[in-house]
């Protein structure tokens, strides 16, 4: 009977654990919804230097921005003229509206902060991260 209930256990906890861990893969592709004061979802993981396709749709009002920010660079108090200069890539979509294209990762694994870039929505709390790591 010990055996069993032993067995039984590693097998529930196995199919736990490779079911946490696919959600993490790292994928070519990001599908993301914008709404007002969000992206959904807000974190993406993808393998570094390779092509990803981004599809983004804006569910909001106004124009929407995707930004993602150099390794090791963050927005400070609110996202203005001097990030220009730390923004690694960055797409716009109209309110209503879908777009899709296509960026090359980054070529250096970490951790780089996505955000909104239109005024006020960094302040509002719409940021992300892209974890970026090796293929």
């Amino acid at each position: 009977m010990k055996k069993v209930s032993l067995a039984l256990l590693l097998i529930v906890s196995s199919i736990l654990l490779a079911a946490c861990g696919s959600g993490s893969a790292a994928k070519d592709t990001i599908d993301v919804m914008f709404t007002d004061f969000k992206f959904t979802p807000d974190a993406f993981t993808i393998p570094a230097g390779k092509e990803i396709t981004l599809t983004a749709t804006n569910n909001g009002a106004v124009v929407h921005e995707f930004v993602i920010m150099k390794l090791g660079t963050t927005v400070g108090d609110n996202f203005g003229d001097e990030d220009e200069g730390n923004i690694y890539w960055e797409v716009e979509v109209d309110p209503g509206g879908n777009k899709t294209e296509t960026f090359t990762a980054p070529a250096d694994p970490g951790e780089y902060q996505v955000v909104c870039g239109t005024p006020g929505h960094y302040m509002a709390g719409m940021i992300g991260k892209l974890v970026v790591v090796a293929p």
